[in-house]
């Protein structure tokens, strides 16, 4: 295919996407970005072409068909976040379609998946959770977003692209710190779900770094990676680091994940009305305590955290990468 000097990167404005953008052109790559609505943070950089699209439209495939030409890859950051059916069906899953219709044969893609997409009812706690690890059955996942991004990945490896599924941890960095994976919070108070198992947390630039060296990388077919940071902290550290540097949670409780889970047992008859950790499958979801070794990641693609989790967070909390 030869040197990827363009890249067409979707959700370009969201969180993950302005990210990318951003690593793309530190690496001094020209980036088509593709936006829903106008996003102010490329203004002046003609090295960035911004491209008003609503992938969710079926007029975006001529589009995005026409833009894709000059593009050496695309990392496709584009999807849903929510559990909302008919915002996935169109923003994560008719998206998805809609550029696979659009792209070139040959082009090589990166897709933004998640952890969340491994079947977490099976490993036992303690256990090393890597690129080998089941997945959820289709459609069989704990939550919407899981079964939402399944199916993008089923959509991508039947595309037939040379395919990079890069699967994110918690995605985190300035402006969001915080995240579901550690327990309830109740008002000031913040029930940490504690254990030895090590939060899957990735970095927002780090990802960013990540989706950039795959898009310059020829995969083997289709390769799958875990994206996640080199320190991970338990979540009893985090907690204790986020008071420290934040403020908040302002109190903070430690109960074993045990505990809470042997509740959940308990209250499996009546489980369908209660809220997500109070079901077994989401809670093993959330809060499971695993091993995340990001091995694979390292040995294909390079790079490392620039600093230890403390002080990344200390970054995040001034707004800086």
């Amino acid at each position: 295919m030869g040197d990827v000097t363009r890249l067409l990167i979707t959700g370009a404005g969201g969180f993950i996407g302005r990210a990318t953008v951003a690593e793309a052109r530190a690496r001094e790559l020209e980036v088509t970005a593709l936006v829903r609505r106008t996003c102010g943070d490329w203004a002046g950089d003609a090295g960035v072409t911004e491209l008003i699209c609503d992938l969710a439209d079926p007029a975006s495939v001529a589009t995005v068909a026409k833009a894709a030409q000059g593009c050496g890859a695309v990392i496709h950051a584009a999807a849903h976040l929510g559990a909302d059916a008919g915002a996935i069906a169109a923003d994560t899953l008719a998206a998805t379609r809609h550029l696979l219709e659009a792209l070139p044969p040959a082009m090589r893609l990166v897709l933004v998946s998640s952890t969340a997409v491994y079947d977490l009812s099976r490993p036992a706690p303690g256990a090393v959770l890597d690129e080998g690890a089941a997945l959820c059955p289709p459609g069989r996942g704990p939550d919407p977003y899981a079964n939402a991004k399944l199916a993008q990945e089923t959509l991508c490896r039947a595309s037939g692209h040379p395919l990079w599924l890069i699967r994110p941890g918690a995605v985190w960095g300035p402006g969001r710190t915080w995240h579901a994976l550690n327990g309830v919070d109740a008002m000031a108070l913040h029930l940490t779900l504690a254990s030895e198992g090590a939060l899957p947390l990735a970095h927002v630039t780090q990802l960013a770094k990540a989706l950039v060296s795959a898009a310059l990388t020829a995969p083997e077919g289709v390769e799958a990676l875990n994206v996640v940071d080199d320190d991970l902290p338990t979540r009893g550290r985090f907690v204790a680091a986020h008071r420290r540097a934040a403020g908040w949670p302002r109190v903070a409780l430690s109960l074993p994940w045990t505990a809470w889970l042997g509740l959940a047992r308990a209250l499996r008859p009546v489980s369908s009305h209660l809220p997500g950790l109070l079901r077994e499958p989401v809670l093993r979801a959330r809060i499971l305590p695993l091993q995340w070794p990001n091995t694979a990641l390292r040995a294909r693609l390079g790079g490392r955290d620039d600093a230890p989790f403390e002080e990344m967070l200390r970054r995040s909390l001034e707004g800086r990468a």
